[in-house]
């Protein structure tokens, strides 16, 4: 179904070869899961599927794309609209209309479609998404969930033959992460539609996927294990799986259960020993009875929250049920219409958003790096040491558009934390950031831990919070519902349980390093 031959491309801003020589296939009816680190050049890749890349970004391209047979080389985006539909990885920034139906409705009228075709296609696709209720909403008034499936039902109307996905779940609560997926694998069990997604979260697509295309300084294609066993970048449980050996490796929770059955019940006669948590230090920040309201919906309800010196913190629920909103209002650059926040004397605080882009003004990465240092008063080359801490090959000379979603982030992570906050809250920290990216991350705020300062991190990313978070509070409706140790709130949850916890259940182990020293 899609066929690349001998593709190489790079951007007109930079020597650096995005992609060379990058030949594979992918047969019809497959889903293939495309990985690899940030900035490697996934987005690329799946731009070039439809020739986005190069006719809507720049830069220069060689080789063939062939999709069911035909060379589409030379062809311009709009004359494969009907062929392959593309859902970036931000759904809202991609919306043309106001309300979900004229949405769906919109792509048909622009490739001409009669009035009765149009109508007919805009049910089916509601029935198909179950967003037959969302018909008359607006697009902005959505859940990130909602959002992600309207998107891939305004391409889906016009009946592609292949789809293509870059990071669809990536800012999704759990709930909402497996709802595009179901949907997802319906479409190619049950249509036979050719699906290419790409996924830092690997752990959630996995089971799902017929096979890999591992980005890197080479592009492999096979099958999902075969890839897997030789990719660097891997889920929590096929690590898990690889360290203790296990053979085949397992991709499901439930391969991963049957594996480790014999262990589980030698903990459950010698269970192993849990760390105690550590006392807690002064409060460096106090919010008390915070209220947000945007017209007549309460985002925030009273909320009364305090973070304590050298304490990470993770700040959990679904979309929509009010973290941004609560992290916004205690930085004190968001609407707060009730209550009051207090910082401890001489207290910094620095908020990173989700969207980082809004942060990004300058022509290249290094202006970004140089502007920071001079206004937090740090030395020189402060600010470019730890963004290459997070993303090691980033270019400084890169302007900051061209830049992935998940170097984006890093770019904003490391300006806001250069200055040195003592209070740092970080809104969706690892959108857009592989593995290695996240690893280094969690050291970072290990680091910030270990100087005293306080680290707030709203988050759907339950591996990340096993790894970094000591603390964890829960929302849902604009109040906090549950407030707990790490292990004891994400351990006896059937949602937030990491992949390793759903593995060693009932013994409460979070990761990979835990459940492996528990069993030598």
């Amino acid at each position: 179904m899609i066929r690349f031959e001998g593709i190489t491309f790079r951007y007109a801003s930079s020597e650096t070869l995005r992609l060379s020589g990058v030949s594979f296939e992918i047969e019809e009816g497959e889903l293939c899961l495309v990985v690899g680190p940030t900035g490697s050049g996934k987005s690329t890749l799946l731009g070039c599927i439809n020739n986005l890349v190069p006719r809507f970004t720049g830069g220069i391209r060689t080789g063939r794309v062939f999709i069911d047979g035909a060379d589409t080389t030379l062809l311009q985006p709009r004359e494969l609209a009907t062929t392959v539909g593309y859902v970036g990885q931000d759904p809202l920034a991609g919306f043309v209309t106001d309300t979900v139906e004229e949405e769906l409705a919109y792509s048909m009228e622009q490739l001409g479609f009669a009035p009765a075709e149009m109508r007919r296609r805009v049910e089916e696709t509601l029935d198909l998404l179950g967003i037959a209720e969302l018909r008359d909403r607006n697009l902005r008034t959505l859940s990130g969930g909602q959002q992600q499936r309207v998107a891939i039902g305004s391409v889906l109307a016009s009946s592609p033959k292949v789809l293509v996905l870059d990071e669809p779940t990536s800012a999704l609560d759990p709930i909402a992460a497996e709802e595009v997926l179901a949907i997802v694998s319906r479409l190619v069990r049950d249509l036979g539609t050719t699906v290419v997604i790409a996924e830092h979260r690997m752990e959630r697509v996995i089971e799902f996927a017929d096979s890999v295309l591992l980005v890197g300084s080479e592009v492999r294609h096979g099958a999902t294990r075969d890839i897997l066993e030789i990719s660097p970048i891997k889920p929590p449980l096929v690590e898990l799986g690889t360290r203790m050996g296990w053979q085949p490796l397992p991709l499901t929770i439930r391969e991963g259960r049957r594996l480790a059955g014999p262990q589980r019940r030698q903990w459950a006669d010698e269970p192993p020993a849990q760390p105690t948590a550590e006392p807690r230090t002064a409060p460096q920040l106090t919010a008390n009875g915070i209220v947000v309201r945007y017209g007549s919906k309460v985002a925030v309800a009273g909320v009364d929250l305090t973070l304590h010196a050298g304490e990470v913190t993770a700040l959990m629920g679904r979309n929509g049920c009010g973290k941004s909103s609560l992290m916004w209002a205690m930085h004190g650059a968001g609407q707060r219409d009730a209550g009051t926040v207090t910082l401890s004397d001489g207290a910094r605080i620095s908020l990173v958003p989700q969207t980082p882009s809004d942060l990004l003004y300058l022509t290249s990465v290094a202006a970004e790096c140089e502007l920071s240092d001079t206004e937090g008063g740090v030395p020189p080359g402060t600010t470019l040491a730890l963004l290459r801490r997070l993303v090691p090959d980033i270019e400084p000379e890169a302007h900051p558009r061209d830049l992935s979603e998940g170097q984006k982030l890093a770019v904003v992570l490391a300006v806001e934390l250069a200055g040195n906050p003592q209070v740092v809250l970080l809104d969706e920290p690892t959108r857009g950031l592989d593995y290695a990216a996240k690893e280094a991350l969690a050291q970072i705020v290990a680091d910030m831990a270990t100087e005293g300062r306080t680290v707030l991190i709203a988050t759907h990313d339950v591996e990340m919070v096993a790894q970094t978070c000591e603390r964890v509070v829960v929302m849902a409706e604009g109040e906090i519902v549950s407030d707990g140790p790490t292990r004891q709130v994400l351990a006896g949850s059937a949602l937030l349980a990491t992949q390793v916890a759903k593995v060693a259940n009932p013994t409460p182990l979070l990761t990979v390093e835990e459940f492996v020293h528990a069993a030598e």
